[in-house]
């Protein structure tokens, strides 16, 4: 009988549909695309989800300023965010809409538990809203009066009735859920920002709104002249993708699971929705990975500034997985990234162009026309493999994409030493072997490129003439067109 497939379920944020696509959700995506595609190759069976977030304040002003019904502003930009999944070559097989119909009533259930638990209540409050997180703001939040994230943006004052949820209540459980689990969040610097924010109280906070000042939302159950905040409601879609709370099943199969987010959405990932489980009474989330911002020429992507980079403009120019080795490579996993083009195209030509690209055309030139069987290997080699595969897992086990690439890149560099030591291209009594050597290992890097650059990983087994899901190798070799092409200032 054959093993039962691990389940792994992973899912990013949902971006909000007020805007284009940026290289910011774009790095989210692909970090969250290279362990899905890891965990496949791993044999796990992976529910992989990603979405869009189409409910709040600013989408209903944006889509007012646009003379567009809300719904229909909301349907041309989640396809924009849908069109991604070609571009950057995504995986994900899950894509939920916050205004789905499956959402919007589990949702609307989640809510209900919540409030069966004691945990909803309804009063009067005034409190400093910023409009660009969605979010209320206290002053010690606050840079001279003013969100740190959006300055540009006025607060609102917002005094009306609102139902609330009793975050207070869990201050206490989740500083020992932090305590218990300290690789709940990473990196470790944004599990201790969470836990000092904690220690300082939490505010319970509104989680609705007049539906006559902001009637594109969910209903609340049971009072229609509410809406639901689009936080309380939109988190929930990390699990109404799995079917709850109709599918039982598969929702026990796939959750918990891990969640990738912006360092902006520390508090709500890894605080707010974790409170919100314990109040539903269901199971945490198994992991929140925390990513930095990608800035542009060192300042912050905005539309002021005329920086913001799209992903569909670098694509057209680099190719997909020049764009998706740039992301993974130049950005630390967990921190601010810079993004110019001067830097995109260095990285390019070194690392892909005279790197990858090179040693695939200099070792294909060699093999081409010929037909080897991978037999026997030189011992050197398979050190150096078998110390780049344990490098690489222990690189992609705790999400260090950039470390797994240098290791790949550093076996790339040894078949060049080899090759230049060597000379297959003169005629020797152990040329073939030294060739199939190097095909070996050629094929061995097409393999862990794999979650990284799926496409440039086709192509090189395409040019071994061989399967990447064969068993045995049987090279057929076969020389084409160069993978990248260097870039000619």
């Amino acid at each position: 009988m054959p093993e039962k497939k691990k389940k792994f379920y992973i899912t990013t944020t949902l971006p909000y549909v007020n805007a284009d696509p940026h290289l910011g959700f774009a790095l989210e995506i692909v970090q969250t695309d290279v362990i899905a595609r890891y965990h496949r190759q791993a044999g796990d069976e992976v529910f992989f989800n990603t979405g869009t977030d189409e409910h709040g304040l600013k989408i209903y002003r944006k889509a007012k300023e646009q003379n567009l019904p809300t719904r229909a502003f909301c349907d041309i930009y989640a396809k924009e965010f849908g069109d991604l999944k070609q571009a950057l070559d995504l995986s994900y097989n899950s894509f939920i809409r916050t205004s789905d119909e499956c959402h919007i009533k589990a949702a609307q259930e989640f809510w209900r538990r919540c409030k069966e638990n004691g945990d909803i209540y309804k009063k009067n409050y005034k409190a400093k809203y910023c409009i660009g997180c969605e979010l209320e703001k206290t002053d010690s939040e606050l840079v001279n009066g003013k969100c740190p994230i959006h300055p540009d943006q006025i607060l609102e004052i917002i005094e009306e009735e609102n139902y609330f949820f009793r975050y207070s209540k869990y201050q206490d459980k989740l500083l020992s859920l932090y305590q218990k689990n300290p690789q709940f969040v990473l990196p470790k610097a944004r599990l201790n920002e969470i836990k000092q924010f904690t220690k300082k109280g939490l505010q319970d906070f509104s989680i609705s709104r007049l539906k006559e000042k902001l009637p594109w939302g969910v209903s609340v159950p049971g009072d229609e002249k509410h809406t639901m905040y689009v936080w309380f409601e939109a988190l929930v879609s990390y699990i109404s993708c799995l079917g709850w709370p109709d599918d039982q099943e598969k929702f026990g199969d796939f959750w918990p699971g891990i969640q990738v987010a912006g360092k902006d959405n520390l508090r709500q990932q890894s605080s707010m929705w974790q409170a919100m489980l314990m109040s539903a009474g269901l199971n945490l989330s198994k992991q929140i990975l925390i990513h930095g911002f990608v800035t542009s020429d060192g300042q912050k992507m905005s539309k002021s500034l005329g920086n913001v980079i799209s992903p569909f403009e670098l694509v057209k120019k680099y190719g997909t997985d020049a764009v998706r080795y740039f992301l993974l490579r130049e950005i630390t996993p967990t921190e601010d990234g810079d993004f110019t083009y001067d830097k995109f195209e260095a990285r390019y030509n070194s690392d892909l162009a005279s790197g990858l690209g090179n040693l695939v055309a200099r070792v294909t030139t060699l093999g081409q026309g010929k037909n080897f069987e991978s037999g026997v290997i030189n011992k050197e080699f398979k050190t150096e493999i078998s110390k780049t595969w344990e490098n690489y897992k222990n690189s992609l086990d705790n999400f260090k994409f950039n470390e797994a690439l240098i290791s790949i890149w550093e076996l790339m560099s040894f078949c060049d030493r080899y090759i230049e030591k060597e000379k297959p291209w003169e005629e020797s009594d152990n040329k073939l072997s030294i060739i199939n050597n190097l095909l070996f290992v050629l094929t061995n890097i097409a393999q862990m490129l794999q979650p990284f650059l799926p496409g440039t990983s086709e192509k090189i087994f395409k040019q071994l003439g061989i399967k990447s899901s064969d068993k045995e190798w049987h090279f057929k070799v076969k020389k084409e067109k160069s993978l990248f092409p260097r870039l000619i200032p």
